[in-house]
């Protein structure tokens, strides 16, 4: 029993090293909504490299969406939403507003590209 006593500490060590190591890994790319743009407008991406995506907006609510990476989006004033993402396919794929801002709104869009 003396012994199972000194492997949960361990365990529990070697636990939060692995999870540090994930969140180390992770690449946080910041991504601002503004009358009627993203920046920024494209997004380079990897096959496997996990992603996290902090998404703010300095004006008013806007949408954030990505249909082929099934990514749908609320972006709120004063606060930052987080999206994580591991691309598992090389391709461009198109991201847009979803939430009507004025006359411009159409135009408010961007792409993620990634790459192998």
């Amino acid at each position: 029993m003396g012994a199972q006593w000194m492997l949960a500490p361990f365990l529990a060590l070697l636990l939060v090293a692995a999870n540090a190591d994930v969140a180390a890994q992770e690449k946080v790319i910041q991504v601002t909504a503004e009358r009627f743009k993203f920046t920024p407008g494209v997004i380079e991406l990897k096959v496997g490299v996990p992603v996290v995506l902090e998404l703010t907006t300095l004006d008013r609510k806007h949408g954030f969406q990505v249909p082929d990476l099934k990514i749908d989006e609320t972006v709120e004033p004063g606060r930052i939403t987080h999206v994580r993402i591991v691309p598992d396919k090389a391709g461009t794929y198109d991201f847009h507003c979803t939430v009507f801002c004025g006359s411009g709104h159409e135009e408010m869009a961007g792409q993620i590209v990634v790459s192998p």
